[in-house]
């Protein structure tokens, strides 16, 4: 048997592990990782294989997992998911069982290139560089992410493996602790479910979803689950009715088809009930019915459409439902025709009609284009312009450039689940652009210096402004004049990256006057009120005055958007801080662990502080609540450790949740409250319903007279017939508030009371 399994037998000590179970297990899942691949070896590849499995398990052969497992189940699991999930070769399959020995043991990359060969240790190479990423402060996550995104435009394979390695890691997020779960979870919503959908891995992208839901909301996941099982035979009959005309006339015409309803996620059914503020039994479009061809490619779109017919017979399509992605694929390769119909239940049904191949692209996304690539060079075209783009941001970008970095991610983020919109050149040329591109994105699109002298656009012949939105089928004449210079403006109506990246780059020449001269200020000024201008209070002083940048703040001094007057007032604020932090360090970023103990040194165990047990050893320590979410007693919360303001308490659900969590997690502590009551926790509620005379004075005897609640504030509106109120009010905990909540939505007249962060 292998050396390296048995090595690892023999030099385990845990009494309680049965070693010989363990090494079976290990080399079951090896044979399975084979079997899996079986069907594309060629040549040595079988040994290739055997060798990478070799050197992990012997590199990893006394380590274990959080959850007690061996560590080589990892590798061989990410391995199995690039194979079998999205349908990688051999290559990335010896990269996948090997991506953490280099940062785990001392083999380096040239030990890599020398036993598996260059392009294995440029995937590897790619992978332990970015295998730090969420590690460090803002900038510095921002310049890493930047450099992660620069080996997708390299080698796509580093991203698919890294992909892999964070679904595993998802699915076996359980063992890990509560903190370690949501600052996992947030990093996987905030970068890799949206870079899944981008490279079309839909089933791995949902997958990412669901388990960030699980862990961060296991009540919403849990309670949707069971919502979904308790209605399987319901929709089941409904489905097996609704295709039974359909699969008849399919079956006349001798096309091999299959047809099955598919549930939508929970994921995307959790955000459709917070969107809609609706029950779950009032949503309706819970899942899809997808129609699969088995044609040869040449006749993939006439089969396609033939099936759209033969539904569209039986039931009538929303004319503003239909989604043509055969003839126009969407950029990340997606392929599919899409509509929705009216059942005879009254019911609105949407209905995928795609081959087999398309099918396989959907579900493998790139890696399943290269599988079909030499037969037709359109598959994969649009995502393979895509990642040309994503070089083209990156070397705009600049590496070590801070601000720049921060800017590329946030711009980057905001496309990746962006629709398209397809457009025409003057000369007929198809363009493609995200949903709700401006015609200056449009001017962009075609050459920079293009769009930095567009004065206005011509659309289907007719003159529109520079913010004029385009629309699928628009023909857009670009009007330029060399007199026209780049606007500040113009940066918010476009939504292009590439737009933005590049009116950035024209205004930053033009701004770089204004930085000069109000560095020059705030020097002068600072010299007179005796500070010495460090990086520190240049930071302090860009926190102070909101700016996000401290380009942007010497920018806003420049243009006198600030008056330089203010810079004494925010001595004294700071002087101020100071003594009441009673000299606590903050010229560094603090380790959340060692602030906690720091703060409890300082303050003790205050009284204002017994609501809460902060940090590993559940002290109980100074803490504020942030205003952007309002947490009460009873929310599932974290604490952040911030620069200035010492620890601000969160929910786990506030809209800066996910972005604090992943790009800080070394800021983030645990939080728990007690049991006490003694405290009024300000929540705000939106109540909507009819209007009738007298329903206001109900409201406020159930809040008021019922359950003693003092309220801070009342907006009530009405308008036809319809009342909308925002009422701010004091409670103890969730419970309370839940208690209140139950009692409004019985009184006559109220349709819907949701809390909102007040």
């Amino acid at each position: 048997m292998m050396n390296a399994i048995e090595h690892q037998a023999n030099n385990t000590s845990e009494p309680v592990i049965d070693l010989e179970l363990e090494r079976q297990e290990i080399l079951k899942r090896y044979r399975r990782l084979l079997r899996a691949a079986k069907p594309m070896l060629k040549g040595d590849d079988a040994k290739l294989i055997k060798k990478a499995f070799n050197t992990s398990a012997e590199a990893h052969k006394n380590m274990r997992r959080r959850s007690g497992e061996p560590y080589i189940y990892h590798p061989l699991a990410v391995a199995q998911i690039a194979v079998e999930e999205i349908g990688l070769g051999t290559t990335s399959i010896v990269a996948a069982l090997l991506h953490d020995v280099v940062e785990d043991t001392d083999t380096t990359i040239a030990d890599i290139d020398r036993a598996f060969g260059p392009k294995v240790a440029k995937i590897i190479d790619g992978l332990t560089k970015i295998s730090g990423f969420f590690e460090y402060g803002t900038s510095q996550q921002a310049e890493n992410f930047r450099k992660m995104l620069l080996t997708l435009s390299d080698d796509v394979r580093v991203i698919l493996i890294k992909l892999a390695d964070r679904l595993h890691n998802m699915r076996t997020l359980d063992s890990m602790p509560r903190d370690k779960q949501l600052k996992i979870a947030s990093e996987t919503i905030y970068i890799y479910a949206p870079l899944a959908h981008r490279l079309g891995l839909y089933t791995i992208k949902s997958e990412l979803e669901d388990l960030y839901l699980k862990h961060v909301e296991p009540e919403a996941y849990k309670d949707i689950a069971k919502k979904l099982r308790e209605t399987r035979l319901a929709r089941d009959r409904f489905i097996g009715r609704f295709i039974e005309p359909i699969e008849k006339d399919l079956a006349e015409t001798g096309i091999k088809y299959i047809i099955k309803g598919r549930p939508k996620s929970i994921y995307s059914i959790w955000t459709k009930l917070n969107k809609s503020k609706k029950p779950f039994e009032e949503i309706y479009d819970l899942f899809a019915v997808r129609i699969i061809l088995d044609v040869p490619q040449e006749e993939e779109k006439a089969a396609c459409w033939r099936a759209y017919s033969i539904v569209t017979d039986h039931y009538k399509p929303n004319p503003d439902r239909l989604k043509d992605w055969i003839s126009t694929p969407r950029t990340n390769g997606y392929e599919s025709l899409h509509t929705t119909v009216m059942s005879r239940l009254g019911q609105w049904v949407e209905v995928q009609i795609r081959t087999e191949r398309m099918n396989e692209i959907a579900e493998k996304g790139y890696a399943a284009h290269w599988k079909y690539k030499g037969n037709d060079t359109q598959t994969g075209a649009g995502i393979e312009a895509w990642i040309s783009q994503v070089r083209d941001m990156i070397e705009s970008a600049g590496s070590g450039d801070k601000k720049a970095a921060i800017e590329f991610v946030d711009d980057f983020r905001s496309n990746l689940y962006s629709e398209e919109v397809f457009v025409f050149t003057p000369k007929g040329d198809l363009q493609v652009l995200q949903r709700g591109a401006t015609a200056l994105d449009f001017a962009f699109d075609i050459h920079t210096q293009i769009g930095a002298r567009c004065m206005a656009a011509k659309v289907n012949n007719t003159l529109v402004p520079l913010s004029y939105v385009l629309q699928n089928g628009d023909q857009v004449e670009v009007i330029t004049s060399n007199r026209q210079k780049p606007s500040e403006d113009w940066l918010r109506f476009v939504v292009t990256s590439k737009a933005r990246t590049k009116i950035k780059d024209l205004i930053k020449e033009e701004n770089k006057r204004f930085v000069t001269d109000g560095r020059e200020l705030v020097n002068k000024k600072l010299r007179v009120l005796r500070m010495e201008m460090t990086n520190e209070v240049i930071n302090q002083l860009r926190a102070y005055f909101g700016s996000k940048t401290t380009d942007d703040f010497f920018y806003r001094i420049g243009k006198g958007h600030i008056d330089v007057g203010e810079l004494k007032k925010f001595k004294s604020d700071k002087e101020a801080k100071e003594n009441r932090a009673n000299k606590l360090n903050t010229d560094a970023l603090p380790d959340a662990k060692a602030f906690v103990k720091e703060l409890k040194k300082i303050h003790g165990e205050r009284a204002d502080a017994d609501m809460l047990l902060i940090g590993e050893d559940m002290d109980k320590i100074d803490y504020t609540l942030s205003k952007c979410c309002n947490p009460i007693s009873g929310d599932d919360v974290f604490g952040f450790v911030t620069i200035n303001d010492g620890i601000k308490i969160h929910r786990v659900t506030c809209p800066n949740a996910v972005e604090l969590m992943s790009n800080h997690g070394n800021r983030i502590i645990k939080a728990k409250w007690t049991s006490q009551k003694e405290l009024a926790f300000l929540a705000g509620l939106r109540i909507t319903g009819t209007d009738r005379v007298g329903l206001i004075n109900d409201v406020t005897r159930v809040i008021s007279n019922e359950l003693h609640i003092n309220m801070r504030s009342v907006a009530i509106d009405s308008k036809d017939g319809i009342f909308e109120g925002n009422i701010r009010l004091y409670v103890h905990d969730t419970s309370h508030l839940e208690i209140l909540m139950q009692k409004l939505e019985r009184v006559q007249g109220v349709f819907e009371v949701v809390r909102f962060d007040s």
